[in-house]
């Protein structure tokens, strides 16, 4: 029994096809994408109709290489890039360019919102979450104020992964976990939120898809598309869901207590609970996973960044940039990097400088440089598992992924930091994999089989014993007193206007 896993992301759309039956990858294909040029600083947009056109040639090449297996094809899953826009006229056609994640145009827009609601302590009481340009809640506003023409021609907002399920099948309606990146849902009872529907537009919600559970079939692939790719009839198409939460998936991350790390040109770290974990403060975004539970969110990615601007200064590889990290003590010699600050998920935080602290005529070599980076990034992790065990997230385990993920040095130093047992993850692909998962288990549902999503995944992507890297107790202690440190110079360096 195979499974399709289609994933869509600003640079590249990413299909697999998953062999259940051995949990193996039998084929894989993608095509990248390009940016609208010349735009004014902050936007980035898109035409979509470079998706459904790489959507369809990666599916054609995958079921090529498996020539008369396609007929094992039960379902298609689809991990799409989260806060994204695509505007559809009545015939449904595409209005405008899509507005996409990173998109931070509409900034007006979002201070509007969140002034509007009591700014981020009212925001995160009516629905969990404080309002940030990116978010496609004032990416609606943007395209109202700023574009009327276009707006009093659409017929339907949905977000990239919505689009092409709706290509895909004929059906439009999202799923929580996606919802709850756009800053329009409700959080705790997993709706769109009345007011702030009603405060971009009184008319909103009938351009809105429905919400729906993350478990439920969206519906079922096309009879031309199905014909056209020489499929059989009945092809189910899952929920699907934003790239986070499918990555989880292909993690293994789908039990309450669960936590995944993203380590690749940005960083984040993920939790899965069973309940809503709505933060406060707003430093840890508080979304719904892609299985119909809740996943809190932390991380922007600054330090990660900065760890590749460190391998790229020193012209290093993959190999000799893990030489490095290995070579240097744990502390880096004193150097503490502070990352430049930017905009992060969980709120708008104005661009600055970052540093590196503490040098001295012994310490400022090319390793500890190396090491501190990675001891940032890892820090930043630490910072939010924190912040959401306070919340009350009892963490068991985490499996790292992204291309960090199969580095020993990395998961070290990520374990030691937080003080838990850490896994490389199986899948090189987790968003694609993830989504044929959700695509498997969505197919059992329906077939009247109890399968869950741990099973699946303790079947499928189960880590591998030698990538586990336990904490050491010492360097955990020394970790905890370091994230202390970076957090009072932070506040220090940032408060003078760094």
């Amino acid at each position: 029994m195979f499974f399709l896993g289609v994933d869509n992301s600003p640079a590249r759309t990413r299909t697999v096809v998953l062999n259940l039956e051995d949990a193996s990858v039998v084929a894989e294909a993608e095509q990248p994408h390009s940016l609208v040029e010349d735009l004014p600083a902050g936007h980035r947009e898109q035409d979509p109709m470079q998706w459904i056109h790489a959507v369809d040639q990666t599916v054609r090449h995958c079921l090529q290489s498996i020539g008369p297996a396609r007929e094992r094809i039960s379902g298609i899953g689809v991990s799409g890039q989260p806060q994204g826009l695509v505007a559809l006229d009545a015939g449904n056609r595409i209005l405008r360019p899509a507005k996409l994640h990173g998109d931070s145009s509409a900034d007006r827009e979002s201070e509007e919102l969140s002034r509007a609601f009591g700014g981020p302590p009212g925001l995160i009481e009516l629905a969990g979450n404080p309002m940030s340009p990116t978010r496609t809640a004032a990416k609606i506003l943007w395209l109202k104020q700023r574009e009327p023409h276009h707006f009093q021609q659409t017929a339907s907002l949905l977000q990239p992964h919505d689009f092409i399920n709706f290509w895909l099948s004929g059906v439009k309606r999202t799923e929580f976990g996606d919802a709850s990146e756009s800053g329009l849902l409700d959080i705790r009872n997993r709706r769109w939120c009345r007011q702030l529907l009603d405060y971009i537009d009184p008319g909103l919600e009938e351009l809105l898809p429905p919400v729906k559970s993350s478990r439920e079939a969206h519906g079922v692939l096309r009879g031309d598309l199905a014909k056209a790719w020489g499929l059989g009839e009945d092809i189910l198409v899952s929920a699907g869901g934003a790239n986070d939460m499918m990555a989880a998936i292909g993690a293994g991350a789908v039990d309450p207590g669960s936590v995944a790390v993203s380590l690749g040109d940005g960083g984040a770290i993920c939790g899965v609970s069973g309940s809503p974990l709505i933060d406060p403060q707003g430093e840890i975004a508080a979304y719904c996973d892609a299985t119909d539970h809740w996943m809190p969110l932390a991380g922007d990615g600054r330090a990660a960044a900065f760890v590749a601007q460190t391998q790229r200064h020193y012209a290093w590889t993959a190999e000799q940039m893990e030489m490095a990290i290995t070579a240097a003590p744990p502390g880096a010699g004193g150097l503490i990097v502070l990352p430049a600050v930017r905009p992060s998920r969980a709120a708008y935080v104005p661009a600055g400088r970052g540093l590196v602290y503490g040098i001295t005529g012994d310490n400022f070599s090319a390793i500890n440089v190396a090491r501190a980076a990675v001891e940032a990034a890892a820090l930043e992790m630490g910072r939010g598992l924190n912040r959401m065990v306070a919340l009350g997230l009892v963490p068991s385990e985490v499996r790292i992924m992204g291309r960090h993920g199969d580095s020993p040095a990395w998961r070290q130093v990520i374990a030691d930091v937080l003080g838990l047992p850490v896994y490389g993850a199986r899948a090189t692909a987790c968003p694609s994999t993830g989504a044929a998962l959700q695509a498997a288990v969505t197919f059992f549902h329906r077939s009247g089989e109890d399968l869950s999503y741990g099973e699946i995944t303790s079947y499928a992507v189960e880590p591998a014993e030698e990538s586990r890297c336990d904490p050491d107790p010492a360097r955990h202690a020394h970790y905890k007193d370091l994230l202390e440190r970076q957090r009072t110079l932070a506040g220090i360096v940032h408060h003078d206007g760094c």
